[in-house]
């Protein structure tokens, strides 16, 4: 008897070294793929978090760029640049009254000029008339001299004009140029600001929209990364219920070598081997048919990954701007606009330094001239009582003076004139003053705001697009790792491929060492139960129990039906019996 049982025991130990390599082998694979998978959506789901930490950085630029109201400033500077043409005409008019009200004042310093030639002329006269008296010699060379002195300030004065005049033409002739340059250009640049800020604005909603899209797609891989990790555990429930698998194996063999398997007989250790193996055969069936369900999921939803990459790389493309092939940089275009704008300016700035300089000029020739025509009043004077003196003298020299009594009353009828050419002067210097005002533009210091804030837009405008332009490089490579990640990992997670086939082989090898006959062994229930008892703590899972259950039940629920059934037998031998007799 127990040769026999020595045998039956080693002939079950061949027959199941097999089976435990097979087994170790199909272990050794889940955990080694299950855990490599794992290592890989690990990784997809840092690169889609640096993916999306890149789309924050984006819209981040683009709500400070919105915070900035870069396309607002620049309306506001296109209002500007649109109002440069009337504000320059309005300028070169203002020269043109200037030029205007010189010419009226040079047309009266020329009746001065040509007054102080006349007076000279009577002087001479006056001199060569008195030659013969000499109390008129001196006389005469001190009004000639007095004329002289007049006449150089008269000529001073007519420079200081011509020398304003000058300027008021250089200024209108670069004016017509610069007026007509505003007339071929600012309409343009003011059309290409508007259009460039309303193209950024529509460019800026547009990335906002698709990063929103891309970051949608992008959360929902990774809720589906999530997902597919907690899916997983699909290959760690497969490794227990292998190593299950094992335990009931190494648990059966240690019963058998132990003091209860030694009671049983070699009849009764073949069906308990037979039983054993149909159990096992059975979990794995049943855990074949849960992983190939799960682990197909897994796959699909991996799969499922492929075209959620494909639409996130379209989209970068679009952001890009790739997909339209312009560049899609309109903050580039726009910046070229501004930086068009800029030299606009600088010719608004040079334009309203000559203004400035121009009626600072006319100011100040206004302010010489007013105190020329002071001297020259004094110098009028000065020969207007000269000579009434000489007319004083010469009417006490009788006929010798009459002469030189009718050259000194021109001079003085002359001198006179000095006056009205003088009072006309300076009745036009206000209106001097004024024209000078309206050439210096009261807006001047708006075309110095007008130029900051060209400046600051561009500045805004180039770190907007600097900004955006590393935040789509960083997006693109994101981009790209998460479909390379994604390919590798659907690579590494296809399960049923392997996993499948090596479980599939499993469960076919315990199958055929089981038999298509699963033997009885309610006669040994009681004697085999703690065995039961310490194989159906192993499991963890309910489907496990179940199988376990279907193929043995319990102890307990089999000695509580054979009591039954014997009851239920001896109570029809006596209903028989109470029948015959």
């Amino acid at each position: 008897m127990t040769n026999a049982t020595a045998s039956a025991q080693t002939a079950f130990l061949a027959s199941d070294s097999d089976i435990s390599q097979t087994l170790e082998s199909a272990r050794t694979q889940v955990e080694e793929r299950f855990l490599e998978g794992g290592t890989v959506l690990l990784s997809v789901m840092d690169v889609l978090n640096r993916l999306l930490s890149s789309l924050d950085q984006i819209t981040k630029a683009l709500d400070n760029n919105k915070a900035s109201d870069t396309s607002a400033d620049l309306n506001a500077t296109v209002r500007n640049l649109i109002e440069l043409p009337s504000a320059e005409e309005n300028r070169q008019q203002a020269l043109a009254a200037l030029a205007h009200t010189g010419s009226e004042l040079h047309r009266h310093v020329a009746d001065m000029q040509e007054t102080m030639r006349y007076l000279r002329t009577f002087a001479v006269t006056v001199k060569i008339t008195g030659a013969g008296l000499p109390e008129f010699a001196g006389f005469a060379q001190e009004i000639l001299e007095r004329i002289y002195s007049g006449t150089d300030e008269v000529n001073r004065f007519a420079t200081h004009l011509d020398s304003l005049q000058k300027e008021v033409k250089l200024a209108l002739c670069v004016g017509n140029n610069l007026a007509k340059n505003y007339a071929d250009t600012v309409p343009a640049v003011a059309r290409a600001l508007q259009d460039d800020a309303k193209k950024i604005a529509d460019h800026r909603q547009n990335l906002a929209v698709i990063a929103r899209d891309v970051a949608a797609i992008a959360r929902g891989v990774q809720g589906k990364v999530a997902s597919t990790l907690s899916a997983l555990q699909v290959g760690d429930i497969t490794r227990q219920r292998i190593e299950h698998v094992q335990s009931t194996f190494s648990m059966l063999e240690d019963f058998l070598a132990g003091e209860d398997g030694a009671k049983l007989d070699a009849d009764a250790r073949k069906r308990l081997q037979n039983v054993i193996h149909h159990l096992t055969a059975a979990q794995m069936a049943e855990m074949c048919t849960d992983f190939q369900r799960d682990s197909r999921n897994v796959v699909q939803t991996i799969a499922s990954f492929s075209q959620d990459t494909q639409e996130i790389l379209s989209l970068r493309d679009k952001m890009s701007g790739q997909s339209d092939g312009n560049g899609g940089n309109f903050m580039r275009a726009l910046e070229s606009s501004v930086s068009a704008a800029q030299e606009i300016v600088k010719q608004v700035d040079a334009a309203s330094r000559q203004a400035d300089q121009v009626s600072q000029s006319t100011l100040g020739t206004a302010a010489t001239l007013l105190r020329s025509i002071e001297t020259i009043r004094s110098v009028k004077t000065d020969i207007h009582y000269m000579a009434l003196n000489t007319n004083l003298r010469c009417s006490r020299l009788g006929e010798e003076g009459k002469s030189i009594n009718v050259v000194t009353a021109e001079l003085r009828i002359f001198a006179g004139k000095l006056d009205d050419s003088a009072d006309a002067i300076v009745n036009g210097l206000p209106a001097l003053e004024a024209s000078a005002g309206r050439v210096a533009p009261a807006g001047s210091a708006t075309n110095g705001g007008l130029a900051e804030s060209l400046t600051s837009a561009v500045g805004t405008i180039r770190a907007a697009a600097n900004l955006m332009e590393d935040g789509l490089k960083v997006l693109a490579e994101h981009g790209r790792e998460v479909s390379a990640k994604i390919s590798l990992l659907i690579g590494k997670l296809d399960f049923q491929h392997d996993l499948g086939d090596a479980l599939a082989r499993c469960a076919d090898v315990l199958e055929t060492v089981a038999g298509d006959q699963i033997a009885d062994i309610s006669d040994i229930a009681v004697a085999i139960a703690p065995l039961d008892r310490k194989i159906f703590k192993l499991y963890t899972m309910v489907q496990e129990r179940n199988v376990h259950r279907d193929i043995i039940p319990a102890a307990e629920e089999i000695v509580a039906t054979a009591p039954a059934e014997s009851a239920k037998v001896q109570s029809d031998e006596d209903l028989f019996e109470d029948a015959l007799f």
